[in-house]
């Protein structure tokens, strides 16, 4: 076995006295596990920061063996691990994907869509700019993974307009009409997750409990529901920051 891809860093674990063993997320084979030699030295170690973009070079001489991982920095995202937000984003964006996605398959778009949302926590001066993205980013999972909502159309009337909210049981968007008298079962969907378009403060809250909902239903269950303390820091972060 032998590949050579860019790749985005999603975890690193110590192995050994000085190695580690990362897992990097490759645009066309996907989740690639590989071990550093010296990973964890002041040389190397740096390059493995989570959200880093780098180039990577895996080789091993059968497919069961854990392939020997050289790495060549690309971009560095460590500065952003310096402000609260920013990091709480990375380690939330870059675990949950980590937690998620099984090795070696192919996840194009899941790739392009993480590294889209990397850039924006970095280019965006503010969280407004980002955060919305990041409840994109989840719903994206919840697609690629099976377990898509249908954001589009009213799952009672099969109407496609005054879409407002979801339903928790079936993941199908209400009509506001159909929906009269059961709001209070329903989460509130807004227009952004299905239209596009900004998110205001209230919405993109809104939709980080529809999707967390979802994943914490459908993919976040056992023990990689230990990854949701890193969400809940990022949402406990974005909310004093809008207080």
């Amino acid at each position: 076995m032998q590949l050579s891809s860019p790749a985005i860093v999603l975890s690193v674990r110590a192995h050994g006295e000085h190695g580690a063993i990362v897992r990097a997320l490759t645009p066309r084979d996907g989740v690639q596990p590989g071990y550093v030699r010296g990973g964890r030295s002041r040389a190397i170690g740096p390059v493995l920061q989570p959200a880093n973009a780098i180039l990577g070079e895996w080789r091993a001489r059968t497919d069961t063996q854990l392939a020997a991982l050289t790495v060549e920095l690309v971009h560095s995202r460590a500065p952003l691990f310096d402000e609260a937000l920013p990091a709480a984003a990375l380690e939330w964006l870059t675990a949950l994907t980590a937690t998620l996605l099984p090795e070696a398959q192919p996840y194009p778009a899941i790739y392009a869509a993480l590294d889209a949302v990397i850039d924006a926590v970095e280019a965006a001066p503010s969280a407004r700019g980002w955060a919305g993205s990041i409840a994109r980013y989840e719903l994206l999972l919840l697609a690629e993974l099976g377990f898509g909502l249908a954001l589009d159309i009213c799952v009672v009337t099969g109407a496609v307009d005054d879409l407002a909210f979801v339903s928790p049981k079936s993941g199908g968007a209400v009509s506001r009409a159909a929906a009269m008298g059961y709001e209070p079962r329903l989460l509130p969907l807004p227009a952004f997750l299905h239209a596009g378009g900004e998110a205001g403060w209230d919405d993109v809250f809104a939709g980080l409990r529809i999707t967390r909902h979802f994943l914490e239903r459908d993919l976040l269950t056992g023990r990689a529901a230990e990854v949701l303390t890193a969400r809940g820091r990022l949402v406990e972060r974005l909310q004093r920051a809008v207080a």
